[in-house]
C-alpha cells in the first residue's frame, strides 16, 4: 500500500491533480470581468502617473564631456558671419536666380580650403505606392525619369578632412534655405553656418570629417536632405568618373550649369564622400513674433514612425545651452490640455497624493507640483502624437532612415534680428553651442548606444524610458485574450443543441454536426473576421488608384473612397454573409478580440505611441460590445449605461473620426473639415507612415466587427466575459 500510495500514477477512480498555473489560469478566465476592469482602470492611473514617473536626464556616455573645453567661436567668428548675411541679403536683394546664393556658399567653402561640390536634385513625387512603404519614398530612378528637367534644386556640399582623423566618421551640419525667396532669418542660419565652419577649417583637435549641407529648401527641407542621402548611400554607376547628373537630361545638363558659376576650385561637379555619418545637426535661425525674456532654443527629435535619436544626443544639447549659453529650451506642448480644466483638477489630486504618501513614507518621493503636472501631460501628449503620427518634424527624419543620429534646433532671438548688437550676442550663444555639440560628438570612439532609444519626453531635462511607459500599454491589453479566452470556453461550454438555435429569432438554422462541432463553429468565426481584414486591405489600396485621377478636390476622393469601401463592403457580405449567423456573438466576439490583440502587440513593436493610443481606443470598445437587442434585455440603468458607452466608443472609435480629433486636440480644430480626413491620410501614407496602415487593416475591421456585433440579429446567450 506504501508503495502504491508513493507511486507518481494516479489511482484509478481518482481525478489527476491539475497543475498550479492551469487553475491559475482557469480562476482568471472565470473571472475575467473583474480582471478587465482591474486592469483598464489600473492602465489608465498607470498612463495619467506617466509624467509623475519621468526622471531627469543625464549623459550616459562618459566620453562626450560636454562643457569641458572653452568655446574657440570669438567675436572675430561673428564679424565673419554678419559678413557672410550681408553679401546674401546682398544678393537676394537683388532678385538673382537660385544659382547665385549657391555660388556664394561655394566660393567661400573654396576660400577656407574646404572641398566643395554641388548636388542636383529633383523634387519628390508624392504619390501613395503600396510597395514603397517601410521603403524610400521614391526610388532615385523613377525620380530621375519621371522629374521634370526644368524643375531642381541645388545643394552646396563642403568637407573638411580632420586632420587627426582617419577619414571613416564625419559629422554632418545641414543648414536648409530657399534660394528663390530668402529671408533674413536663412540668411543669418547661413552665416551662423559658414562661421561655424570656418572656425572648424583651423582647429586641429577634429578627428572627424566635417560636412556643411546647404540645403536648398525650395521644394521641401525633406526633400533637399533625402535626395543627398538617396545619393550619398547609394552610388550611382550610371554615369562616368563619378560625375553628378550626366546623362540625366540633356537639354540642361549639370556641367553646363556649374560651368555657369565659375567657382574657383577643382572638381566641383564629382560626388564627394567622407565618413560614416556618426550624428546630424540641422540648425536654422527662426524669428518668432512672441518675444520672451531669453534667447531660445526649440529642438525637435521626432523621426518618421516614431524612431527617436539617442537621448544623450539631446542631453547634450540641453545642457550646453541651459548651463554654458543661457538660452531657454523647448519642446512641443498641446496647447489646449494647458488650458484644460480636467487636466488641473487632476494634477490637483496628484499633488495630494504626493504630500500623503510622502506623510507615511519619506522615501517616496512624488512631488510634483499641479503646474509642473499639468506642463509635463501636455509635452507628453506632443511627443506621444508626433511619434504616433510617423511623420518626421523636420528634415532631421531623413538621417534616422538610416539609422544616423539627428534632432533639427531652433534658434529664436529675443529681439529684432536688425539690431546688430543683439544679433552679435546671439551669433556668439549659438556658435558656441554649435562647437560645444561639435566638441562632444568628436570625442566619441563609437555610435551612440549608452543612452536611451526609445522614451518619450515631458520637458526638455526629463523623459520616460520604455521600461516605465510599457506598463500602462500591458495593463490595457492583458484582458484581451483573458475574454477571448472566457467568451471561447463560456461558448463551448454551453453545449447548445440544434432546436435552441433554431428557435433563437433572426437566425440562420445549422446542422447538428456544424453545433456539435465546436472547431467548426471558431471557423466560422475565423472566417468572418478574415472577410473584414482582406476587405480593409482592399480599403488601404484605393487611394492609390484613386489618386490617378487628376483635378480632384480632397472632399470628392474622400466620398468616392467611402462610397467604394461601402459597395466593396456589401459584396463581401453578400458572398460570406451566411457564415456571419452561423457562429455565436460570443465567438465571432472572441475571434476579433484575439485579431485585435495580436494586431495591436505587432505595432506596438513598429510604433509604440500608435499602438498606445489604439489600445486606449479599441480595447473599450473591444470589451463593452454586445448586440443591442441582449442589452435591451438588462435593467433600465445597465441597459442605459450599456448603450451610452457602445454607441460613443462607435462614433469616437471610427477612425476618420479618432484620427481629426487627435489632431484637432494637438494642432487645433480650426482646420478641420470633410476633406480633412483625405489630407491628413494623403499625408500619412506620402510618408510611409506605419500609422496609415494600423488605421486600415487593424483600427478599421476592429470598429466594423464591433458594429456588426452590434447589430447582431441573435439574442445573445449569457457569457461569463
Amino acid at each position: 500500500m506504501a508503495a502504491e500510495a508513493g507511486d507518481g500514477n494516479p489511482q484509478p477512480g481518482r481525478r489527476p491533480r491539475s497543475r498550479l498555473i492551469v487553475r491559475l489560469g482557469a480562476l482568471v478566465v472565470a473571472r475575467s470581468v473583474l480582471v478587465s476592469v482591474v486592469c483598464c482602470i489600473a492602465g489608465s492611473i498607470a498612463f495619467l502617473l506617466l509624467p509623475v514617473l519621468a526622471k531627469n536626464t543625464y549623459v550616459s556616455e562618459n566620453a562626450l564631456m560636454p562643457g569641458s573645453a572653452n568655446p574657440m567661436f570669438s567675436s572675430h567668428d561673428v564679424l565673419e558671419a554678419n559678413r557672410f548675411l550681408k553679401e546674401i541679403i546682398d544678393r537676394g536683394s537683388a532678385k538673382v536666380t537660385g544659382t547665385e546664393i549657391a555660388k556664394l556658399i561655394g566660393q567661400h567653402v573654396v576660400d577656407v580650403g574646404a572641398e566643395l561640390y554641388y548636388h542636383k536634385f529633383h523634387p519628390h513625387g508624392n504619390q501613395f505606392h503600396p510597395i514603397h512603404f517601410f521603403s524610400s519614398i521614391t526610388s532615385t530612378m523613377e525620380m530621375q525619369y519621371n522629374s521634370s528637367c526644368t524643375l531642381f534644386g541645388l545643394n552646396s556640399v563642403g568637407i573638411i578632412r580632420a586632420p587627426r582623423g582617419d577619414g571613416k566618421e564625419a559629422i554632418v551640419l545641414v543648414t536648409p534655405y530657399n534660394s528663390q525667396n530668402i529671408g533674413q532669418s536663412e540668411a543669418l542660419s547661413l552665416g551662423l553656418a559658414f562661421s561655424i565652419f570656418s572656425l572648424l577649417s583651423r582647429v586641429t583637435w577634429l578627428a572627424k570629417d566635417i560636412v556643411w549641407l546647404a540645403a536648398d529648401s525650395r521644394y521641401g527641407e525633406y526633400t533637399a536632405v533625402d535626395s543627398w542621402l538617396k545619393d550619398y548611400h547609394n552610388p550611382s554607376f550610371l554615369s562616368n568618373s563619378g560625375k553628378i547628373g550626366t546623362g540625366v537630361c540633356f537639354e540642361e545638363n549639370i556641367l553646363h550649369l556649374l560651368d555657369q558659376l565659375k567657382v574657383k576650385g577643382p572638381r566641383y561637379n564629382i560626388f564627394k564622400r567622407a565618413g560614416t555619418m556618426a550624428a546630424a545637426l540641422v540648425f536654422k535661425v527662426i524669428d518668432k513674433n512672441e518675444k520672451e525674456e531669453r534667447d531660445s532654443l526649440t529642438i525637435y527629435a521626432e523621426a518618421s514612425n516614431g524612431q527617436m535619436p539617442n537621448l544623450d544626443l539631446i542631453n547634450i544639447v540641453h545642457y550646453l545651452a541651459v548651463h554654458r549659453q543661457g538660452l531657454r529650451v523647448k519642446i512641443g506642448s498641446v496647447h489646449s490640455l494647458l488650458k484644460a480644466a480636467w487636466l488641473k483638477f487632476v494634477g490637483e489630486m496628484v499633488h495630494l497624493f504626493g504630500k500623503l504618501t510622502k506623510h507615511l513614507n519619506p522615501k517616496w518621493k512624488i512631488d510634483i507640483t499641479s503646474a509642473e503636472y499639468v506642463e509635463g501631460t501636455a509635452t507628453l501628449a506632443s511627443s506621444i502624437y508626433y511619434q504616433a503620427l510617423g511623420v518626421p518634424t523636420g528634415s532631421h527624419g531623413a538621417f534616422r532612415d538610416y539609422q544616423v543620429d539627428a534632432i533639427t534646433l531652433e534658434l529664436s532671438p529675443r529681439f529684432s534680428l536688425n539690431n546688430e548688437n543683439n544679433r552679435s550676442a546671439f551669433l556668439l550663444r549659438g556658435g558656441r553651442l554649435i562647437e560645444g555639440v561639435i566638441r562632444s560628438i568628436n570625442n566619441l570612439l563609437e555610435k551612440f548606444h549608452q543612452s536611451f532609444f526609445l522614451y518619450f519626453l515631458t520637458a526638455p531635462h526629463k523623459f520616460v524610458s520604455v521600461g516605465v511607459y510599457m506598463i500602462p500599454f500591458a495593463l490595457l491589453i492583458a484582458p484581451l485574450p483573458i475574454v477571448a479566452a472566457a467568451l471561447f470556453s463560456g461558448n463551448d461550454s454551453l453545449g447548445v443543441s440544434t432546436e435552441k438555435v433554431n428557435q433563437e429569432p433572426g437566425c440562420i438554422g445549422s446542422s447538428d454536426a456544424e453545433l456539435r462541432s465546436g472547431s467548426w463553429k471558431w471557423l466560422q468565426a475565423a472566417k468572418v473576421v478574415f472577410m473584414i481584414h482582406l476587405w480593409a486591405i482592399i480599403v488601404s489600396l484605393l487611394p492609390y488608384m484613386l489618386s490617378q485621377f487628376p483635378f480632384m478636390t480632397p472632399i470628392t476622393l474622400l466620398l468616392v473612397w467611402a462610397a467604394l469601401s461601402i459597395c466593396t463592403l456589401l459584396i463581401f457580405y453578400l458572398i460570406f454573409g451566411a457564415c456571419s449567423t452561423h457562429c455565436g456573438w460570443e465567438l465571432l466576439k472572441s475571434v476579433m478580440i484575439a485579431a485585435a490583440s495580436i494586431g495591436l502587440s505587432l505595432m506596438s513593436v513598429i510604433n509604440f505611441s500608435t499602438a498606445q493610443i489604439g489600445a486606449m481606443l479599441i480595447v473599450p470598445m473591444c470589451l463593452l460590445v454586445q448586440p443591442l437587442r441582449k442589452q435591451m434585455q438588462a435593467g433600465v440603468c445597465r441597459k442605459a449605461v450599456l448603450v451610452i458607452c457602445n454607441l460613443t466608443l462607435a462614433v469616437v472609435g471610427f477612425p476618420p473620426v479618432a484620427l481629426l480629433i487627435a489632431k484637432g486636440l494637438c494642432e487645433g480644430f480650426g482646420k478641420a473639415g470633410v476633406g480633412a480626413f483625405w489630407e491628413l491620410a494623403q499625408l500619412l501614407w506620402s510618408w510611409n507612415s506605419a500609422t496609415y496602415l494600423y488605421l486600415l487593416w487593424i483600427h478599421l475591421p476592429c470598429w466594423v466587427l464591433c458594429f456588426h456585433i452590434l447589430l447582431y440579429p441573435c439574442i445573445g446567450r449569457s457569457s461569463k466575459a
